[in-house]
Order: structure tokens, then sequence, then C-alpha cells
């Protein structure tokens, strides 16, 4: 059993060092969920994951290019090969843990509830019973959501579309969505649409679900990737890189993590 490990151990460690030999990075996103990552008028993927990405590519040598999928089936895709890391505001959990590994963090964004100004909502089950409340499909917002409130009579219907989560907002059928804040602002309540809305309370906390900060979730056996990685994490971290950008999509927001 011993040699066997060392072997697959081996061969992980092979193709990662393939991969990196020739210089390429695929990277997994879900390309709806402004401002991290969206397409733009001219169909190009813009917003802040794709800068950073493009910004760690740069520190580790690296040729990347992205490859779309929906949130819930990018541990799948990646599990399958189709791409190499996922960079898509993927936060490192316990539970993520189990099946993939990840990259150090690289920044925090705190998850508010979204509703109706002066609703009278609060981001507690006592606040939200019998409410109906919209979460992304496979986020740690809808474990959040399923773990804490639904059990204490809160709705919690899952989209795999953040943006059909505002739409049902806006016709009534939903009261309120549990989202990362910073995508909450610059992909809602910054637009038209987002009129009359607002931030309810404060962030909702727990660790073990919400997890450490967000990284690039990494196939266990991808090693010497997730060595290049880091180190070209901890250079735009150190440079100041990371926190311009977040300036720029989200100001007011601290996305600063501590040294894992």
């Amino acid at each position: 059993m011993k040699k066997l490990s060392i072997f697959w151990l081996t061969l992980g460690l092979f193709a990662s060092a393939q991969a990196l030999a020739q210089n390429t990075l695929r990277y997994g996103v879900e390309s709806q969920y402004p401002p991290f990552e969206s397409r733009n008028a001219q169909g190009e993927l813009e917003g802040f994951d794709i800068e950073l990405g493009k910004a760690i590519c740069q520190a580790g040598n690296l040729s990347c290019s992205w490859v779309e999928s929906s949130f819930d089936a990018l541990i799948p895709g990646l599990m399958a090969k189709k791409f190499d890391a996922i960079n898509s505001a993927m936060n490192i959990t316990e539970a993520r843990m189990q099946s993939i590994a990840f990259t150090r963090p690289i920044y925090r964004i705190p998850s508010m509830l979204v509703g109706r100004a002066n609703s009278g909502l609060q981001p507690a089950a006592a606040g939200l019973k019998g409410k109906n409340i919209g979460v992304l499909q496979g986020s740690i917002q809808e474990t959040y959501a399923k773990q804490h409130w639904e059990p204490n009579g809160v709705t919690v219907t899952s989209y795999q579309d953040q943006n059909q989560v505002y739409n049902d907002m806006l016709a009534g059928r939903l009261d309120g969505t549990l989202v990362m804040s910073a995508a909450g602002q610059s992909g809602f309540l910054n637009k038209p649409q987002g009129k009359g809305f607002a931030f309810i309370g404060n962030a909702v906390e727990d660790d073990k679900i919400l997890g450490s900060g967000i990284g690039f979730g990494l196939r266990k056996d991808d090693v010497q990737l997730k060595q290049t990685l880091d180190a070209a994490i901890s250079k735009v971290q150190q440079d100041g890189t990371v926190q311009k950008l977040a300036e720029k999509y989200f100001p007011g927001i601290d996305v600063r993590v501590s040294k894992p």
C-alpha cells in the first residue's frame, strides 16, 4: 500500500511538472458573477478574478487560459481534468478540502444579506422565518443558509446563476439573497435595478462553513503546481497587486487575509 501511494504521488508530481514545463495553466471559471468574473459587451472575460489570474500567471511565468463552467460543476470539472485550477471566488472550506486542495488564501470577502431597504429583515433565522432567500448553487452561502436558516422555517432557493436570483428578487418571488458583499454591491446594488435594496444587518459568521479566505482550487496530487502558484500569490500580495485590484473593483472592502 505504501509503495502504491508513492507511485500515485510520483505520477501526480510528473503530471503537474509536465503542465508547468509546457508553461500553461487552464483556469476554470463561472463567468456570470460580477465583479469577480463576467463577460463585457465585446464578449471578453473581465473582472477581479480575471485580472488577478493574469497577474498571478505573470508572477509565476505561466501562460493562462480560461474554461467556463457553472459554479457547482467547477470541482467535478477540475477532477475530470477539464482545467488545472479553479479561479472563481471559491472559499477554502473544510468540506471542499475533503475532495480538492487549495493554494494559500489570496483574499477574503464577507457574506451579507441583500433585501428591500426598511423591510424589517435580519440576517438570522428568527428575522427571516417564512421568507424565501435565494443563493448561488454550490456556494458557501447556500451551505450556510441551508444549515442555519432552512431548519427554522426559512425557504432557501438555489440558482445556478446569481443574476437569476436578482431577477426573482425584483419580481417579488424572493425576499432576499445571501451573497458575497462585493458581488452584491457591484452586481446589483450599484445598478439601477438595485434601487430600493440594501445590505441588511452585519456579515454572517461561521468560519467552518464560510472558510478562511478565497484561493485557487487544485487537484491534491498537483503538488508542484501548488508550490508554483503559492509563490506567485505571495508575490502579488506583497507587491500590492491584490489590494490595488480590490480597490478598483470593490472599494471600501478589506480583502486582506492572515498568513496561512
